[in-house]
């Protein structure tokens, strides 16, 4: 294999930019796995809460409730949150249950495909992610104005910065797409 020093494809120059670019991919490589670890543990909780949706289906959810909030959170029985919380389970009927635990088991499925895919860094999911998570983003902005929570403006900055970093991402990948076919082109003109 012939040295750098022969081979003009592999100058100090070139070695360096190369070094550098794969330098600032590692960078970039680093936080698509951690966004898609988030995905992957966010996923594996929203199963989690499909299996406790799934094991309330032939219980007595009023009664379930009122034993986890009364005597395990030793909250006022007599309190208005807990009536209010106790009223609201009184309504929920088998199927809500059902159809509940499925939207969850959905939302689960696509959260551990989307982390799946950014952990072993394909650009399909950085796309998926990236459109699922700008698509939510006005219902989580129209929930934060609706009912404040400093919890939701986490949520809500959190999906926008994962938003803009992809973003970023995308329109970079795409970017050195384009130079490498106009560099391609150009060697085959001249």
């Amino acid at each position: 294999m012939p040295s750098s020093a022969q081979d003009p494809r592999t100058s100090p120059a070139m070695e360096s930019s190369v070094g550098a670019e794969h330098h600032a991919e590692e960078h970039h490589d680093k936080w698509l796995v951690l966004i898609g670890v988030l995905k992957i543990l966010k996923g594996l909780g929203l199963v989690l809460l499909g299996v406790g949706a799934l094991r309330l289906l032939h219980r007595d959810l009023v009664a379930f409730l009122s034993h986890w909030i009364v005597v395990v959170l030793r909250f006022d029985p007599e309190s208005h949150l807990v009536n209010f919380i106790l009223n609201k389970a009184a309504l929920v009927s088998t199927h809500d249950l059902r159809m509940l635990s499925l939207g969850i088991f959905v939302y689960a499925s696509l959260e551990l495909i989307e982390g799946t895919g950014l952990v072993l860094e394909q650009v399909w999911a950085e796309y998926v992610t990236l459109i699922f998570t700008a698509a939510f983003l006005p219902w989580e902005i129209y929930e934060l104005a609706r009912h404040f929570s400093l919890l939701k403006v986490g949520v809500v900055t959190l999906n926008l910065l994962i938003v803009l970093y992809l973003l970023w991402l995308v329109q970079g990948q795409a970017r050195r797409r384009m130079q490498r076919l106009v560099r391609r082109k150009s060697r085959y003109k001249g």
